[in-house]
């Protein structure tokens, strides 16, 4: 029997999207193709200039890939991502988390294009194709770094070693250099950079967090603001001082203006370090695991412990010294010996004292 690949239903269902729009596409541009022009498709692909009366493309336009290059990057990304963090969160935490970070940075895109062809008047502005997975590439990663802030990567045998959370920087320098090549458009850099500030915003400051059930804290807890998901810690050290100055400003002047709310107004969990203990942050699936754990732990001690009481324990044989001269030794008496026994009351529950027979040579 061939094995069978075990994908939870929201990734199944969005890896089946990126294969069906993605050749739905190729089919489309292999029968339209022509030398001369530049063959657009603005009800799966987001385009400023005409897929305006299109609206649902601003969500699905990131599962469509336009070569096999980045299609093939995009369905490992969303089968191993996709996986992990459905089962790190649950079904409807990723399919909300996929939403927003899809939705947000194509409309985000689709207004700089706009812009840059207000400023230019250059149509190849508005005729930009927006898609791709590279928004769930760049969130997958920063969730990543917030799950597992301490893991290692290590490529090319030790060569090359680095903590995941500088992997997203690195995913947008590396795509800013494909942006200029036929693999990716122009868009490609700026759903990168969208992608990620849209990520770490909700994961930071709104995504619900399954709470701490040791501790008295609200039923509710929105965010992580642990000092490892910091937005500093994503640059290099010699700039984290400067990045952390920037961006504790800028927060000061959203809860300023009421944009954002303080720590202890929204209700945002520190205890990040405490929550990662028990699994992933926010999965209501590893608090239960880990009380059925206990539970277990304690019923098979409470098992073994009432085995223990009940199991009759060995006699002690009375030593050579005691049997000369002959006083008295407090034992557990086995079966046989019953007759040769008397139970007094002692200090003690179920003592009973022993007289062994005088030899009569």
């Amino acid at each position: 029997m061939p094995p069978r690949l075990n994908i939870p239903p929201v990734t199944r269902a969005l890896l089946g999207t990126l294969l069906f729009q993605s050749v739905l596409s190729a089919a489309i541009r292999y029968r339209q193709w022509s030398e001369d022009t530049d063959i657009v498709i603005p009800y799966l692909t987001l385009i400023p200039q005409l897929s305006i009366t299109y609206p649902w493309t601003f969500l699905t336009a990131s599962l469509v890939e336009g070569n096999v290059f980045t299609f093939a990057l995009g369905a490992a990304t969303l089968y191993h991502g996709g996986r992990y963090l459905e089962r790190a969160w649950s079904s409807a935490d990723l399919a909300k988390f996929i939403a927003i970070v899809s939705l947000i940075p194509n409309v985000l895109t689709f207004f700089t294009m706009v812009f840059f062809f207000t400023l230019t008047r250059n149509p190849d502005w508005s005729l930009t194709v927006i898609g791709g997975t590279i928004p769930f590439q760049i969130a997958f990663l920063v969730a990543f770094s917030q799950l597992i802030p301490a893991h290692t990567v290590t490529l090319f045998r030790g060569v090359i070693s680095l903590r995941v959370p500088k992997t997203p920087l690195i995913y947008i320098g590396i795509v800013t250099v494909l942006s200029f090549t036929p693999l990716l458009s122009r868009a490609a850099f700026w759903l990168a950079n969208y992608g990620f500030l849209t990520s770490w915003t909700y994961l930071r400051f709104f995504k619900v967090v399954f709470p701490d059930l040791d501790t008295a804290q609200p039923a509710s807890l929105r965010g992580d603001a642990s000092e490892t998901f910091a937005f500093a810690e994503f640059f290099p050290g010699p700039v984290k001082p400067f990045v952390a100055a920037v961006s504790d400003q800028v927060f000061n002047i959203l809860v300023a203006i009421r944009l954002c709310k303080p720590s202890g107004q929204r209700g945002i969990t520190s205890r990040h370090d405490s929550i990662a203990q028990r699994g992933a942050p926010g999965s209501a699936r590893a608090e239960a695991e880990r009380r059925r754990a206990i539970a277990l732990k304690a019923l098979d001690q409470r098992l073994n412990a009432a085995t223990a009481a009940a199991r009759p324990s060995a006699p002690t044989p009375p030593p050579a010294s005691a049997q000369s001269s002959g006083p008295t030794v407090q034992t557990q008496p086995q079966a046989g010996a019953q007759t040769a026994m008397k139970s007094e009351p002692g200090p003690m529950l179920g003592e009973t004292k022993f007289e062994p027979e005088e030899d009569d040579s």
